[in-house]
């Protein structure tokens, strides 16, 4: 049985997350050797409850170890964070993913890069400007992040490829799973040498609330820095705008994108004028980020 297989097992196994995961790791030594621990060692972890250890012994490897070579053959790859190939930037957060499904190829100079989010309902406004700002910075040599949904993650890839760059879709489903089905043909333009399609979940994941949420620290980890273009108060990219905070990355925000955006400029963010681009200072506060030290989390304010 492979090492990823244990490491996927464990990864997807209901009820541990990205923490618990840690935890009996550094416990035990690997994925493997969590599976070969006794029941009482087992409970002596924090959150390892007696029904999370049944569905350990439950696990069913050689299913696993088949689905990953049906996904391997299907052109999906498995990063986990043993890797040197796994995303530098999102290795360093506190609660990264101990496993990535890859459709596509991440590349080590994907590291310099910026995510762009905002709402699904975006106004025509708000798509030009997060056209203009991924086209600006593919230009530029950056990669461009966000989470292939409606509205202005849309025009975020779009931009990027329009720019000739590459970008990175980070979804809140299964890798198998593309949402919505108006985008396949953006993923797929992104994943066939453009950069890559990218999840957390198990493969054939539907996309939901919680996941939804639960995505937006990859988005903003990926990246040195956030910008917001477009977002109502409480909504997923306010939240992963203050994700991004608590990891230490820069976050901006364009002015007249929102209740939310208004937020995030009287709390501190610098502000992007869509109509006065000041392209020199975006990259050079971007490129002056110490991304070795850029996560510091509880402890970040807005610069």
């Amino acid at each position: 049985m492979s090492d990823k297989a244990y490491w996927v097992a464990l990864a997807t196994t209901s009820g541990i997350g990205p923490r618990t995961f840690a935890a009996l790791v550094e416990r035990f030594g690997s994925p493997r050797e969590v599976f070969q621990a006794s029941e009482d060692e087992l409970l002596e972890i924090p959150r390892v409850t007696v029904d999370l250890v049944a569905q350990l012994r439950e696990c069913d490897m050689d299913r696993i170890e088949n689905e990953l070579y049906a996904l391997s053959e299907g052109g999906i790859s498995l990063l986990t964070l043993d890797d040197d190939l796994y995303p530098a930037n999102l290795a360093r957060i506190s609660d990264a993913p101990p496993v990535l499904f890859v459709r596509g190829r991440i590349k080590s100079d994907d590291a310099r890069a910026v995510a762009i989010v905002g709402t699904r309902e975006a106004s025509e406004r708000g798509k030009v400007i997060a056209t203009q700002l991924a086209r600006g910075f593919a230009g530029r040599g950056f990669c461009v992040v966000s989470g292939l949904a409606r509205g202005i993650d849309t025009a975020a890839h779009s931009g990027a490829l329009d720019g000739e760059g590459r970008t990175l879709a980070v979804l809140g489903s299964g890798i198998m799973v593309i949402h919505p089905r108006e985008n396949m043909a953006l993923a797929e333009s992104i994943a066939n040498g453009h950069g890559a399609v990218l999840s957390e979940f198990h493969p054939n994941t539907p996309p939901k609330g919680p996941s939804l949420m639960i995505r937006d620290r990859v988005i903003s980890g990926l990246a040195r820095g956030v910008i917001v273009v477009q977002a109502e108060k409480d909504s997923g990219s306010v939240d992963t705008a203050k994700r991004a905070q608590k990891q230490g990355r820069l976050v901006f925000a364009v002015r007249d994108g929102g209740a939310g955006t208004e937020e995030l400029i009287r709390d501190g963010a610098p502000v992007i004028d869509a109509d006065a681009l000041d392209w020199d200072a975006i990259v050079a506060t971007l490129d002056g980020r110490d991304a070795d030290a850029a996560q510091v989390e509880g402890q970040m304010r807005l610069l």
